[in-house]
């Protein structure tokens, strides 16, 4: 019984931890960073260091009534201020409430020199009235380097080192300490990785003039924790941490049906539509009305009241509302609706990543049910096919964890061999609809035709549709069948004139051999009157025969009755 109560205290223990409030990073670390722990954050110049570290002392205030003080060995109080505030942290503010403490630590080489042999005790004084001033609870040091700089006394820095990190959990603060990177190891001085229960490592590169910042959690004592390299974009928000998607594939998925939209279309499929919050995929080559087949859908989603997110990376909003109106299709009433929201950039504006990044911040703040990306062959431009696969398979998986219907556009080019592009290549095994536009070319003209290459789950049409893009938008026409096959464009026309030159003839002879019969009736008719009227005739001749007979018997019996009378 004890053993199994022991098993289950231990089954139900969670490791302390501290919520960061920085989007994404709770996720890798599984809840945060250890609390009244030391953290370490280590990276290059311009990696985010100091303001990962601001974010989660902000946040700890703002979020979670967690105090907190900030000591900082590089910049003033007054530079940190000015900084964040772009990101809207008003450190004044939190000052004033007395739920943050800003303090800059001068450190000269002049004034080492004279104290002699160096300790942070006066530093562990200054820090420790700040924290009771505030009762903080997380504290953040940036940055060691800065604290130790010109010690040439190795003994005497790791020493001192050490002291601080057992300082800082004896007081119990959840700290975050930051370290620039050293050249063979994590930080400079390579202790601060050793000390520190969890080190997180920044890191901005640029890759073909794109670049990026990633995020790696190093080591984690005591807990699991993500271990791949994770990106995260700064902006007005601060930081974001995008983590990779789950790979058990658990989502809920529905049965509900929606319209594609485009009229005719949804016929092709056997439940008339696709399911709510799957991914479909429309490829062609350039002109066949991939972005028309894309902008039917965000109308129709939007006609429902539904949020729509369009990613459009060829055209800018305007443009694009623009065109859609020599359609029929008005856009421009759906954004002021607030029902539509178009994002417009070049591929080569961030790395793919950062793209993913975006999206996934603009679904949470719009909370769309649809999604448009057109088109994703122009992530190839700025990623190998691995690359775009492995984040294709992020964004599916994030559209699919929340339950929305996603649209890709991609474009392909003209070969003879019928294979995929890269593009086609690395998202057709991922989706769920797959529907391509292509030119049908002969007798000296271009054509457009739709068709179904597969839809899971259900049933779909296995034909290839003519379709026109006219005023009034796509029109999808009958399949028209003739010696050599299906035919499109001229033969089209020129079959279904033959067909109603045909009918023309055929309800002409019906007309003539009506008129004939008409008359033949009437002839009938007549023959049949005539021959009444000699019927009738040869009748009322009988009958008056016959009255004549038997008033002449008649006559004779009263002639025979007056004989007898007079005997």
């Amino acid at each position: 019984m004890r053993k199994q109560k022991a098993l289950q205290q231990e089954a139900n223990f969670k490791f302390p931890k501290t919520l960061t409030g920085v989007e994404g990073l709770d996720e890798i670390t599984e809840g945060g960073f250890p609390k009244g722990r030391p953290t370490l954050i280590c990276g290059g110049a311009g990696c985010g260091k100091t303001l990962l570290s601001m974010q989660f002392l902000i946040k700890g205030i703002t979020e979670f009534d967690e105090p907190g003080v900030f000591m900082s060995f590089e910049e003033p109080s007054n530079d940190l201020s000015l900084n964040v505030r772009s990101l809207g942290f008003d450190l004044e503010k939190l000052k004033a409430e007395k739920k943050l403490v800003v303090d800059h630590v001068r450190v000269e080489r002049s004034e080492i020199e004279e104290a002699g042999e160096y300790d942070l005790d006066g530093l562990f004084v200054r820090l420790g009235y700040a924290i009771d001033t505030v009762k903080a609870k997380r504290v953040v040091l940036d940055t060691l380097e800065s604290l130790f700089s010109g010690l040439d006394n190795q003994a005497i820095l790791r020493a001192e080192l050490r002291r601080l990190f057992h300082w800082l959990k004896e007081r119990g603060v959840t700290a975050v300490i930051t370290g620039e990177r050293g050249e063979a190891t994590l930080t400079r001085q390579g202790l601060e990785e050793y000390v520190s229960d969890c080190v997180i490592m920044l890191d901005h590169r640029v890759i073909e003039q794109v670049s990026t910042r990633r995020l790696r959690i190093i080591k984690y004592r005591g807990s699991t924790h993500g271990t791949n390299e994770y990106p995260f974009l700064i902006d007005e928000d601060g930081i974001s941490v995008l983590p990779i998607t789950s790979l058990k594939l658990d989502n809920e998925v529905s049965s509900d049906i929606i319209s594609t939209g485009v009229p005719g279309l949804n016929d092709m499929f056997e439940k008339s539509g696709v399911y709510r919050g799957s991914n479909i995929l429309v490829s062609g080559t350039a002109g066949t009305a991939k972005t028309t087949i894309a902008a039917y859908f965000v109308n129709e989603q939007c006609l429902k009241k539904e949020k729509t997110v369009y990613f459009a990376f060829e055209e800018s909003p305007q443009q694009l509302v623009r065109n859609m109106k020599s359609i029929g299709i008005d856009l421009e009433k759906h954004i002021k609706n607030g029902y539509l929201e178009i994002h417009s950039s070049r591929p080569s504006l961030n790395g793919l990543e950062l793209h993913l990044l975006t999206l996934r911040k603009m679904i949470k703040e719009f909370k769309p049910t649809t999604v448009v990306i057109d088109p994703i062959s122009n992530l190839i431009s700025v990623g190998s096919m691995h690359e775009v696969r492995s984040m294709l398979v992020r964004l599916i998986d994030m559209l699919k964890l929340n339950n929305i219907t996603a649209l890709f556009t991609s474009l392909n080019k003209q070969t003879d061999d019928m294979r995929p592009d890269l593009a086609e290549e690395s998202v057709s095994s991922l989706v769920d609809t797959w529907i391509t536009v292509r030119d049908m070319e002969g007798i000296g003209e271009r054509n457009r035709g739709i068709f179904i290459i597969k839809s899971r789950g259900m049933g779909h049409s296995n034909q290839v549709r003519e379709f026109l893009i006219t005023k009034q938008g796509i029109k999808l026409l009958d399949v028209e069948f003739g010696p050599n096959g299906i035919l499109t464009g001229t033969a089209r026309k020129s079959h279904e004139l033959d067909k109603t030159v045909s009918k023309l003839k055929l309800q002409d002879e019906l007309d003539r051999k009506d008129r004939e019969i008409d008359r033949k009736r009437k002839v009938l008719q007549a023959n049949i009157d005539a021959l009444k009227n000699e019927f009738e005739s040869a009748v009322e001749e009988l009958n008056i025969l016959k009255a004549t007979e038997e008033l002449q018997a008649k006559a004779a019996s009263n002639k025979n009755t007056d004989k007898v009378k007079k005997k």
